[in-house]
């Protein structure tokens, strides 16, 4: 039986993977540990709350007490590390807390994984750890870091962390660095989940500059079988892209949304663009595939419809978030730009 302590569980993508392990496997125990920032949310875990094999802590990485005693407790032998403040904008607005989780909260974890003898410790990142592409080009994962946001370059100090302690200390560790995700559950302050409800709304969809960067993107659910994946046969201290190899401009993936919904582009609105933001990201996957026998099995073109049919039918879900005035709060922020 694998014990795997989640971070980060009741997030978008955490709370995927749970879902997605606990109806497919009987072999994993989850113990998922979130603090329940804005993005965290229990509903998205409704599913699997009663199931034997599963249990929920509230609290903090860096509570290294707490760590230590979910480790003894349950007796952990895998690690996977979803837990992340994850937003470009929001890091842009204020960096320190995403250094606080993502640098030291993944420090702190290491610590406790290396002291409790863990068989894997899984440190789920991203591919704007390496920067900006020109118009051609992927990211391998030999490609040099050269991370542009504070969000960014708290991941990357993360992976470097974890790089280093298996250098060090012999910890067994394996990274995955994940195109864009898309899909059920995603907070409504990313892309297509914010201009999915705008639209429903028929308020505007704001667009940074010219709507031409471009981002490989990849459906939730092929994501989590690639992290399925890396927890059990990745290879020590390695480090495995995952993408889909399906590049989209913003303003096509918004002008798919409307098409989709049947609403009229004039809903289409051009606002500054955030400062520094990276032109494309595209994502080389041959390793996983080659090595793990991974690959994406969702096209955009289907799983993006499955998204927007999601987002129509779970009304109850984001209307609960952006009741907070969430959407007046970017809306301010766009205004500013």
């Amino acid at each position: 039986m694998k014990k795997v302590l989640v971070t980060g569980g009741a997030g978008f993508i955490g709370s995927n993977f749970i879902n997605h392990i606990l109806k497919t496997r009987d072999d994993y125990f989850i113990v998922n540990l979130d603090k329940l920032t804005y993005a965290g949310n229990l509903e998205n875990l409704k599913e699997v709350e009663d199931n034997p094999n599963y249990v929920f802590v509230k609290g903090d990485i860096i509570n290294r007490e707490l760590l230590d005693y979910l480790f003894d407790k349950y007796e952990i032998n895998h690690v996977i590390n979803f837990a992340a403040e994850s937003h470009v904008d929001r890091s842009i607005l204020g960096s320190e807390v995403f250094y606080r989780t993502n640098v030291v909260g993944t420090a702190v974890l290491l610590e406790a994984s290396r002291n409790h003898n863990v068989d894997k410790f899984l440190q789920v990142s991203t591919d704007e750890v390496y920067g900006s592409l020109g118009a051609t080009g992927l990211f391998t994962e030999t490609t040099p870091l050269s991370p542009n946001s504070p969000y960014s370059s708290s991941k990357a100090g993360a992976d470097m962390a974890t790089l280093s302690f298996n250098h060090t200390y012999g910890l067994p560790v394996t990274i995955t660095r994940c195109s864009n995700n898309y899909g059920p559950l995603q907070f409504p302050e990313k892309l297509i989940p914010l201009m999915i409800i705008n639209a429903l709304h028929n308020k505007k969809l704001p667009i940074y500059g010219d709507g031409m960067n471009v981002r490989d993107w990849i459906y939730v659910i092929d994501h989590n079988r690639a992290v399925e994946l890396a927890l059990e046969n990745g290879g020590d201290g390695e480090v495995y892209n995952v993408g889909a190899s399906q590049e989209m401009t913003n303003i096509e993936i918004v002008k798919l949304i409307l098409q989709i919904l049947g609403k009229s582009e004039d809903l289409i609105e051009y606002v500054k663009d955030r400062p520094g933001h990276d032109r494309r990201y595209a994502i080389d996957s041959s390793k996983i595939q080659n090595e793990l026998g991974w690959k994406p099995e969702f096209r955009f073109e289907d799983a993006i419809v499955k998204t927007v049919e999601w987002y129509k039918g779970n009304r109850s879900w984001w209307e609960g978030i952006i009741s907070g005035d969430y959407l007046k709060y970017y809306e301010k922020q766009y205004k500013k730009r």
